[in-house]
C-alpha cells in the first residue's frame, strides 16, 4: 500500500466510478492515510519494492473481490499488480522485533477495489513470502493469502532481483523471476501513478464471509522510474486470472515503514 501527494484537481480525476448502489461515496485517493485509523498492530519497513502493473477487464477481477467490494477503475479499466519487495524491522507495537522474521522477501499480486464504506484499498490474490512463520500468522490473523515459497533478493548498483519459486499451498510450483534496473526519481506523479500507489487500505475476507478493512499509515512513497530487464512469471494466472500480456507499467521504490492496523469489519450499506 502507498501513496503520492495530489493537487484536488489530480484527485477528481482519479475518482471516475462509483461502488455498487446502497454504497458511500469512494474517499479521494491522497498522499496521507484514510482516517479514522484505530492503534496499529504492529509495524514493518518495506525497503525496497517494486510495483509492475498490467490494464484487466473488470468482469475477470469481480469474483475475485471480498464481498461488498467493487473494482476501482481509472479510466474504464482496472489493474493487476505484480509487487516484489523485501520487509524488514517488523515489530509488534508495544513489543520488541518478532523473533524470526525480521527481515523477509515478499511478492504480492493485487487488485484494486473499493469497499461498501466507500474507501479505496488493495485486495490481495496472493503473497508468497520465504518464512513460514509470518505466512502462518498473516494467514489466521488477516486471512491473507499467504504462500509459502523459495525466494531470493539481489541488488547490484541501480539492478534489482527478485525470485519466488512457491513451495505450499498451491499451486505449488508458481514462480516468478524479475529483473529490473531503477531509474531517476518521479518529481511529479502522473495520475495513472497515484491511482497504483496511494492506497491506504487493505481488504480482505474474514471467516464467515465478512468482509474487514485494515488502515496503513506511512510516509508518502519516493517513486523512480524504472525499467525491466527480464521477466517470467506464472503467479497472477495461478490466482485466476488471465496471464498478462504486453508491457507492464513500472516503477521502484528504496521504499518506506509502514503502521498496520487491525481489520476491522465494513459495514454493509442497504439501498433506500
Amino acid at each position: 500500500m502507498g501513496g503520492s501527494v495530489t493537487s484536488s484537481e489530480r484527485l477528481d480525476a482519479l475518482r471516475n466510478n462509483k461502488p455498487d448502489d446502497g454504497a458511500m461515496a469512494s474517499e479521494p485517493i491522497g498522499g496521507k492515510p484514510a482516517p479514522g485509523m484505530r492503534a496499529p498492530v504492529f509495524t514493518q519497513a518495506w525497503e525496497p519494492c517494486a510495483f509492475l502493473h498490467w490494464p484487466v477487464a473488470v468482469d475477470a477481477v469481480a469474483p475475485l473481490l471480498p464481498p461488498g467490494c467493487t473494482a476501482d477503475t481509472y479510466e474504464g479499466r482496472t489493474w493487476v499488480g505484480l509487487i516484489p519487495l523485501v520487509i524488514r524491522r517488523v515489530q509488534v507495537l508495544g513489543g520488541g522485533a518478532v523473533l524470526h522474521i525480521t527481515t523477509f522477501i515478499e511478492l504480492n499480486v493485487r487488485l484494486y477495489s473499493i469497499d461498501a464504506e466507500g474507501r479505496p484499498g488493495i485486495t490481495f490474490l496472493s503473497l508468497d513470502a520465504e518464512r513460514l512463520v509470518p505466512v502462518l500468522v498473516a494467514q489466521s490473523s488477516y486471512r491473507l493469502p499467504y504462500k509459502w515459497s523459495r525466494m531470493s533478493y539481489e541488488n547490484i548498483g541501480d539492478e534489482h532481483s527478485w525470485t519466488s519459486l512457491r513451495r505450499w499451498p498451491g499451486p505449488v510450483g508458481a514462480r516468478a523471476r524479475i529483473r529490473m534496473k531503477a531509474g531517476p526519481p518521479i518529481i511529479d506523479p502522473d495520475p495513472l501513478t497515484d491511482f497504483l500507489t496511494a492506497r491506504w487500505n487493505l481488504h480482505t475476507t474474514l471467516p464467515g464471509g465478512h468482509t474487514a478493512s485494515a488502515a496503513a499509515e506511512h510516509d508518502v512513497w519516493p517513486l523512480h522510474e524504472a525499467t525491466v530487464v527480464e521477466l517470467k512469471e506464472d503467479v497472477i494466472a495461478a490466482a485466476g486470472l488471465p496471464a498478462p500480456s504486453g508491457d507492464p507499467h513500472v516503477l521502484f521504490s528504496p521504499g518506506v515503514t509502514a503502521r498496520i492496523g487491525p481489520p476491522i469489519l465494513v459495514r454493509r450499506h442497504r439501498s433506500a
